[in-house]
């Protein structure tokens, strides 16, 4: 799937280009399965991944048009989750321009390389790339 990609200017006035695959919302539920049977059975997506706390539904004509559902009991529940080609450069620019990072950068047992940080008004942002090992 080809990415969007954007120029962003970072304080220190150098330009790095980030290459946006997807932006998919996240929705804390503390009925998650209920929540999931929505939009599979009524609006037709189906389950393209499902941890236990967290599952991610699909459009089958649509891949990239997601919705994730995450269990309440997580409380770093993220908002929503960017997935980038180079989650390392984009750490980088958070921490140079001295952004809050609520989880740290690190590999994740399920694939993907990710941390999380607060954007100005409060949500917890999930930045991540895909693992290719």
């Amino acid at each position: 799937m080809a990415g969007f990609r954007c120029m962003n200017q970072w304080t220190s006035g150098r330009t790095q280009t980030v290459t946006i695959d997807r932006a998919v919302p996240n929705i804390r539920s503390d009925r998650a399965a209920e929540t999931r049977d929505f939009f599979v059975e009524l609006l037709g997506f189906e389950v393209a991944m499902d941890l236990g706390w967290v599952v991610t539904v699909a459009s089958p004509t649509n891949p990239s048009a997601q919705v994730t559902i995450i269990s309440s009991d997580d409380p770093a529940a993220p908002g929503i989750s960017i997935e980038v080609d180079d989650v390392d450069a984009v750490h980088a620019g958070a921490v140079e321009r001295g952004l809050e990072i609520a989880y740290p950068l690190r590999d994740e047992e399920w694939g993907v390389r990710r941390f999380m940080l607060r954007e100005p008004s409060g949500t917890i942002v999930n930045v991540l790339s895909h693992r290719s090992d």
